[in-house]
């Protein structure tokens, strides 16, 4: 049998940190669309029979009622596909979320949270959905194939973390790989890591399809989907990149500028991909004051979203303090305050302060 396997879409994320751009939220979501709308052409073109989505297919507190049915839509162009969602720590089955209230095409297929089997004719498929935010125990440990199913393809699609050791992950459905290798499922579909994990061993059978479009600059690569054929001797797994955009990081040392002018003439010369978003840091030392909203409005390519400075002053503070003048006097009260406080925010702010106060009494 072949099956496509996603998890991790996010359907209306506000991506509110992610761009200085106030348009790029809305560019974000339309891209979901268009993804997930590459996704069920995929499964379309290619007599597809069967469609596992692991969870946090949407955000529960940001979703759009339009979008449950802009995506309902495209599940009913694939009428003869089976469809399986289990519910994540983001879109959790609870009483007012849309896998709840919302009547979904026939050929959907929507799991709580108890472990359930539902019989088709090629597999039985297992699913278990979160129905709060958070979720401390599944039932897995407990759960067991019954002896008379287990000549028949047996899958699972799950949403949580595979041997996380910090307190954060064991709070959305810990799992230990151990424990699911031993419950002899043929493969186990699973969302909420949003790196892509398959083909990493040999006979690899627990799968993460990673986030189907990127969410922000620490999902770097390509993103897509797990395409796979199973049969009860083999299994055959393809990761396919759907999504044409990348997030990309770049360094830019400012030491040797000096002008604002300059800093916007070198950034306009980088060379982008062309589908490609980018966050620029500048590093360095710092010889002229940064405004990063200033910057970002007179640079040229749009694809430019966010910049970090990480830049230092570039003054020999200790000496301007030492010297007979209001800028040696300003400097020398301000440094005060920076080795007093502790607090990082603060530093950062003070630090700005006193790069202001130079420049103004130069």
């Amino acid at each position: 049998m072949k099956f496509v396997h996603i998890a991790d879409m996010h359907f209306d994320r506000p991506f509110i940190n992610l761009s200085d751009r106030e348009y790029f939220g809305d560019l974000k979501r339309l891209e979901q669309r268009k993804v997930f709308k590459n996704v069920i052409e995929y499964v379309k073109n290619n007599n597809i029979k069967y469609l596992f989505i692991a969870g946090d297919f949407y955000e529960h507190d940001y979703v759009k009622k339009t979008t449950i049915e802009y995506i309902n839509n495209l599940f009913k162009e694939i009428p003869e596909t089976k469809i399986f969602i289990t519910p994540g720590n983001h879109d959790p089955f609870i009483k007012n979320s849309y896998y709840n209230k919302y009547i979904w095409n026939d050929n959907v297929k929507i799991f709580n949270s108890n472990i359930e089997k539902i019989e088709t004719e090629e597999a039985n498929i297992y699913g278990f959905g979160f129905n709060d935010f958070y979720c401390t125990n599944s039932g897995l440990e407990s759960f067991e194939i019954n002896q008379t199913d287990k000549s028949k393809l047996n899958i699972l699609i799950i949403h949580g973390t595979v041997d996380g050791a910090t307190l954060e992950e064991k709070e959305y459905n810990s799992m230990k790989s151990k424990v699911l290798n031993e419950k002899g499922f043929d493969y186990i579909a699973l969302g909420h890591i949003h790196k892509l994990d398959y083909n990493s061993y040999e006979n690899q059978k627990i799968v993460y399809p990673g986030s189907t479009t990127a969410l922000g600059f620490d999902e770097t690569g390509k993103h897509g989907m797990i395409v796979g054929e199973i049969n009860k001797n083999d299994l055959k797994v393809e990761f396919i990149p759907i999504e044409q955009t990348e997030f990309e990081i770049k360094e830019i040392d400012i030491t040797d500028i000096f002008s604002k002018e300059e800093l916007i003439e070198k950034i306009n010369e980088l060379n982008i991909e062309k589908n490609n978003y980018l966050e620029i840091y500048l590093v360095g030392k710092r010889n002229f004051e940064i405004n990063n909203s200033e910057l970002l409005k007179l640079i040229e390519n749009e694809k430019i979203i966010k910049i970090k400075n990480k830049t230092q002053i570039n003054y020999n503070l200790e000496k301007i303090a030492n010297e007979n003048t209001l800028k040696g006097i300003f400097v020398k009260k301000m440094l005060k305050k920076l080795n007093e406080t502790q607090n990082s925010d603060e530093k950062e702010i003070l630090e700005k302060s006193i790069e202001i106060g130079i420049d103004s009494l130069k």
